[in-house]
């Protein structure tokens, strides 16, 4: 079982609804549409996630350690938006970390899974 959050590089929206509306629409053209590749914000933004944990799999003895539910992060993300997953047991400690770098790099967060943006 995973954890999910898209993170996009746009206006922040208004509220959880429009949030929930501008995923949707990016969601089916990017992630259901042509792949693209990611806006360099959006790449600065992975390459700070695996600065702290790893992709799954790299160099990491015991894949438990890392909280991502599969990699590379890279392939993930298209165009404006990265929609990512971590595993279930680890996903709090990540998700305070992908919100807050999210936060400071001037991308939107949004839980999909609560359909509320995370600021």
């Amino acid at each position: 079982m995973s954890y999910d959050l898209a993170v996009w590089d746009g206006p922040s929206p208004a509220d959880d609804a429009a949030a929930l509306e501008v995923f949707e629409g990016l969601y089916d053209r990017f992630m259901r549409g042509e792949d693209q590749s990611p806006t360099p914000r959006i790449r600065q933004y992975i390459d700070g996630l695996v600065a702290r944990w790893l992709h799954l799999g790299d160099e990491y003895e015991d894949e438990d350690a890392s909280p991502w539910s599969d990699g590379p992060l890279i392939n993930n993300a298209s165009g404006l938006l990265f929609y990512f997953g971590m595993v279930f047991s680890k996903y709090q400690e990540a998700a305070e970390f992908a919100a807050d770098l999210a936060r400071s790099s001037g991308l939107v967060c949004f839980d999909p899974q609560d359909r509320r943006l995370i600021t």
